[in-house]
């Protein structure tokens, strides 16, 4: 058996629209609120995230800051990443400590 065999089924197309409400779910179930695009902790930017085409654009801070935060940006195109994200996302809440805000 080698692993590129067809077992005939594909994996369900990618819907960035349905994939960016159920990580403003998520992103929102982490105790982050959404303002203006952004998914912000105590008024600082966390994240962002919004649908450009068959995509899902996303972004998250390197540190949170309410001046101007520098931002690490990423192209989604497909659930598994979508749950990286908010697994980074949840990492990265749980290591900033509240004087990192």
């Amino acid at each position: 058996m080698s692993g590129d065999e067809d077992w005939g089924f594909a994996l369900p197309a990618f819907k960035p629209d349905e994939a960016l409400q159920r990580l403003r779910r998520d992103l929102q179930a982490l105790g982050l609120t959404e303002r203006e695009g952004r998914f912000e902790r105590r008024g600082s930017a966390i994240a962002r995230a919004t649908v450009d085409g068959a995509l899902l654009q996303v972004a998250i801070v390197k540190r949170p800051s309410r001046s101007s935060p520098e931002w690490t940006s990423k192209a989604l195109k497909d659930s598994a990443q979508v749950r990286d994200f908010v697994a980074l996302v949840k990492k990265n809440l749980a290591s900033w400590s509240d004087s990192d805000e």
